[in-house]
């Protein structure tokens, strides 16, 4: 069946040669979906007989946003550690292992319900491609159900046994190091796409991060990193150097860090949800996009340092706070995040592309950031398929 949405005012499609600028916007526009792909975009009086036909009423419609990272497998919450840190106590890493021990704790089907909630959630929201990692469990039968329950709601799930040392041993990091690229490494290996580790003070040095993706890589994982978060370090050099589709966090960053992205093909994804839980600094977007480094924008949602499944929330961040213009931020939201999974099927409407498409209840998608905490995303299909 073929669907024909008319009547739109501004289309981003994120194809430069359809309009002005990397948004490619089409104005007075139509797109027609044939089964769960585009077909057709273009000027909306010139738009072809389809089978069904929707009038998105002079609303904007994007691309569905890409979340190439979050933490969705797990149980329990940090409200207190949150407050406390509202009140002026510091973020570091270890606050982790209390979403640990609630995660270990859990059954399957509460785990499960965890995750349906929070992609529902962000469904809602406009997010038609989701990311999640494992990371909560740091044994090898907590982690590889983690990714297991994962597999079963999206392609895009990353094995992140190096989230921290886990508790039991904390004095030999070492021995764990050898479990996360053994045993445990064998066990998740099958359900994922993607390996992750959190190179920082408190977790993992660069020797380690370094052995961790090496051994994942040849397994078939390819590697992403949570780089540079609190504090500079080795995190982006190795990422650039190993390849990793992404760079995560990318908050502390020395001129020689930003001239490896620009000059590689790894992606900077900044998170502005974890500074705005934190009261951290934010990462500069302005000083990495004048490099010419790729940005993804995405929620990096999980319990403890980012408890937000919104996507329109971080573009408002990024252009209140980050230096990015609202083309740019929405841009990093769809296509950007698109670059961090190295997936040319989404983040974009032109001919061929995923049907993803995010209906807005506002006639630009600048709305996002102009108008932030409302909830504009009036309609999304996914896959040709209206789900909201």
């Amino acid at each position: 069946m073929s669907t024909v949405i008319t009547n739109i005012a501004t289309l981003v499609t994120n194809d430069p040669s359809l309009g002005d600028g990397p948004l490619g916007p089409i104005h007075d526009a139509a797109v027609v979906i044939d089964g769960d792909r585009v077909v057709w975009t273009g000027e909306s009086r010139k738009a072809p007989a389809t089978d069904n036909r929707v009038d998105a009423g002079g609303r904007a419609v994007v691309p569905g946003f890409v979340d190439s990272h979050s933490h969705l497998v797990f149980a329990g919450d940090r409200t207190e550690e949150f407050n406390a840190r509202m009140s002026g106590r510091g973020y570091t890493a270890g606050g982790i292992r209390t979403t640990v021990a609630a995660t270990r704790a859990a059954s399957d089907e509460d785990l499960e319900r965890n995750l349906t909630h929070y992609l529902g959630e962000a469904l809602r929201q406009g997010t038609t491609t989701f990311e999640t990692k494992s990371g909560y469990g740091l044994t090898v039968e907590d982690e590889a159900r983690a990714l297991r329950i994962a597999a079963r709601h999206t392609d895009e799930v990353t094995y992140l046994g190096a989230h921290i040392v886990a508790p039991e041993h904390a004095d030999d990091p070492a021995a764990y190091v050898a479990l996360v690229t053994g045993e445990m490494l064998d066990a998740c290996a099958p359900h994922a796409r993607w390996i992750d580790v959190f190179c920082e003070k408190g977790a993992f040095d660069g020797d380690q991060a370094r052995a961790i993706l090496t051994a994942g890589m040849a397994k078939g994982l390819h590697p992403r990193v949570h780089a540079n978060q609190l504090s500079y370090g080795p995190g982006v050099q190795l990422a650039v150097e190993l390849d990793a589709a992404s760079a995560d966090h990318c908050t502390h960053l020395t001129d020689a860090d930003v001239a490896a992205l620009a000059s590689g093909n790894t992606v900077a994804t900044l998170l502005p949800g974890a500074e705005f839980s934190t009261r951290a600094q934010w990462p500069d977007a302005r000083r990495l996009l004048d490099a010419g480094v790729t940005v993804a924008l995405s929620t990096d949602c999980n319990p403890g340092s980012s408890f937000t499944s919104s996507v329109p929330f971080c573009i408002a961040l990024a252009v209140r706070d980050m230096g990015m213009t609202p083309d740019e931020a929405v841009w990093s939201a769809t296509a950007g995040g698109a670059a961090a999974l190295r997936r040319e099927d989404i983040g974009r409407l032109t001919v061929g592309a995923r049907a993803d498409l995010t209906l807005l209840d506002a006639p630009s998608h600048v709305h996002l950031a102009y108008r932030p905490g409302v909830p504009l995303v009036t309609g999304v299909w996914r896959g040709g398929v209206r789900e909201v």
